[in-house]
């Protein structure tokens, strides 16, 4: 096929008259292969070369109302643009369409934000009103995922068309990281929309079903053309204001002006066609059954990444014997991880110590107790045996015999004398999540050789949830978040006493009023190193009381294709991200 493709081009480049017979036919030929990337050449010059992107499935919708799926956001991020958004190496936040920091005034509670001069896509200016509009809309429609942010305003006004001034109805630790980093809409394209919508019975409903071919953003790509099933075509904005700026200490561009996102339906044909060059990047994270062949290829370039993700043994605290604080630690004792990193994930990631993952480093406490760290198996459980000793359980037969050996224990006994209970281990299926079942199959054999009746029991993934987060009857699980937000706000969400509802975030019913009062206290502390001391000691108590135990944190492993496209950036959660496209560049 890549010869029919690379023919195809040729014949291109020597007549573009689409209309012709041979050309409608060598078009069906193109499309039929891996990508549709022949299709394009005869528009492709040496100068302008297309930037070829797969992508792993069809975006849900390019409404932005509607695509939250992972495809849709990649394809509207290049579109439309916050306000503020996090540096890719320090992870602070920093103006975007913002001209500068804003600035809080304590006293009012105000949060003064200046506007770049910056234009839409079709060379509107962008203004102060815009925001003022973006802002009504997320209330009005109630838009999920903004609006429960956005409530903490109280009002906005525009002293002018490059200021807004956000009146706040209390302190917020998250006003920059999460209202600020909503997308902003041109009251011009959806003003009429909104007043249309709003007249219906279902107004959200008929704002995500709305349909705009070529939406205005202040991004650095538009959309030219999208192809169900095909392609999406992007081109270079030329309005866009970060082009030739300097933002993150990255000279921004974008330095492509085409970009081609071809949608493939398995990894397997996306994959082939990275190896044959028909895409210079696949947008989804590369399983290690490809890595081994991948690495072979000189053209192939492999990129590890940290990831904001938690993957975790989690507790029911509500029942007994895991509402024993010194079981959960001499649980966690007992977990070999360099185990669970050299064989589950074959090397490709990191052990956990604390909730917050390393990579999200300004929030993460390295500080915090590690369980188990640098201890070999015979050490591990000499320790957490000593633990449970000490604290009243017991053996007939220990797991450490009195000369220091290691042995088959027998059952082991509460500190009431009564045997401990058989308890399972709930985990996802390993067709849904071979490494959690894994672990959880491991997790099961560590506790064995403590005399604890462990059962690892895989369930389906709704079932699992409904069973841990629903109706709190499990004993244990492994589950895992694989894109936390980078601000660390979540503690609170996971462990707050509040929380510790059915069908809420609080699945351990972790109680801790400590942790209580510091998960309330940080929400409206602006300071942030003085936030920043608050998230460290949430931590230590967590992995003092260890409701949740870390288990790993696999990389982010993607690949691009060499030999045309160099630039990308790396950052937590991977290259594939809008700084990445504006720093990519045809190779010299």
């Amino acid at each position: 096929m890549g010869r029919i493709q690379k023919n195809t081009s040729k014949l291109f480049r020597k007549s573009c008259d689409l209309t012709s017979p041979l050309c409608l036919v060598l078009v069906t030929l193109a499309m039929l292969g891996l990508g549709i990337v022949g299709l394009f050449s005869c528009s492709q010059s040496k100068e302008s070369p297309y930037l070829k992107i797969g992508l792993p499935e069809e975006p849900r919708s390019l409404n932005l109302w509607l695509g939250t799926d992972a495809n849709s956001r990649n394809i509207l991020s290049q579109i439309y643009q916050p306000l503020f958004r996090r540096h890719p190496e320090t992870l602070e936040m920093i103006p975007w369409l913002a001209q500068e920091d804003a600035v809080f005034n304590e006293k009012e509670l105000t949060y003064t934000v200046k506007l770049r001069k910056a234009k839409w896509s079709d060379g509107s200016d962008f203004t102060s009103q815009d925001v003022l509009f973006t802002r009504q809309l997320f209330s009005d429609f109630r838009i999920p995922r903004y609006h429960s942010h956005w409530q903490v305003i109280e009002k906005a006004e525009a002293p002018d068309d490059h200021t807004v001034v956000f009146h706040l109805k209390e302190p917020s630790a998250v006003f920059l990281p999460r209202v600020m980093t909503a997308p902003m809409v041109s009251k011009k394209e959806w003003e009429q929309v909104c007043k249309d919508a709003l007249a219906t019975e279902k107004p959200l409903r008929y704002l995500q079903d709305y349909q705009i071919e070529k939406p205005l953003g202040t991004g650095p790509f538009m959309l030219q053309e999208y192809k169900k099933g095909a392609y999406i075509h992007m081109v270079r904005n030329p309005h866009f204001f970060g082009r030739g700026q300097t933002i993150g200490n990255l000279t921004l561009g974008p330095y492509v002006d085409h970009v081609l996102f071809n949608i493939y339906g398995t990894s397997d044909v996306a994959i082939l066609a990275l190896k044959k060059g028909d895409i210079d990047y696949y947008w989804w994270d590369i399983q290690p059954g490809y890595l081994k062949d991948l690495e072979k290829d000189s053209a192939v370039d492999l990129h590890y990444n940290k990831k904001s993700a938690l993957y975790y043994l989690g507790f029911n605290l509500r029942k007994a014997p895991f509402n024993d604080k010194v079981l959960r630690q001499a649980i966690a004792t007992v977990v070999d991880k360099a185990f669970i990193l050299d064989r589950i994930l074959q090397n490709h990631g990191n052990p956990m110590h604390s909730i917050v993952p390393a990579g999200n480093h300004f929030w993460h406490n390295p500080d915090v107790r590690k369980y188990g760290e640098g201890m070999d198996k015979e050490t591990r459980i000499k320790a957490a045996f000593q633990m449970l000793s000490d604290a009243g359980y017991s053996w007939e037969i220990p797991p450490v015999a009195p000369d220091g050996s290691l042995t088959k224990p027998s059952d082991i006994l509460l500190p009431s004398g009564e045997k401990m209970d058989k308890f399972v281990i709930l985990t996802p299926p390993a067709d849904y999540d071979p490494k959690r079942a894994f672990a959880g199959t491991m997790i099961q054999e560590w506790l064995r050789q403590l005399g604890m009746n462990a059962f690892a029991r895989p369930m389906a993934f709704n079932s699992l949830l409904e069973t841990v987060k629903g109706k709190h009857d499990f004993d244990a699980f492994v589950l895992g978040y694989g894109k936390l937000d980078l601000d660390p706000g979540y503690l609170a969400s996971f462990f707050s006493s509040k929380n510790d509802n059915p069908r809420d975030w609080n699945m351990s019913g972790y109680r801790n009023p400590e942790f209580d009062k510091l998960a309330e206290m940080q929400k409206t502390t602006v300071d942030v190193q003085a936030r920043k001391q608050m998230i460290f000691e949430m931590q230590t108590m967590l992995m003092e009381d260890v409701p949740y135990y870390p288990l790993y944190n696999p990389h982010i492993i993607e690949a691009t294709v060499n030999k045309r496209f160099g630039g990308w950036v790396e950052r937590v959660d991977g290259i594939g991200n809008i700084w990445s496209l504006c720093m990519v560049q045809p190779v010299k």
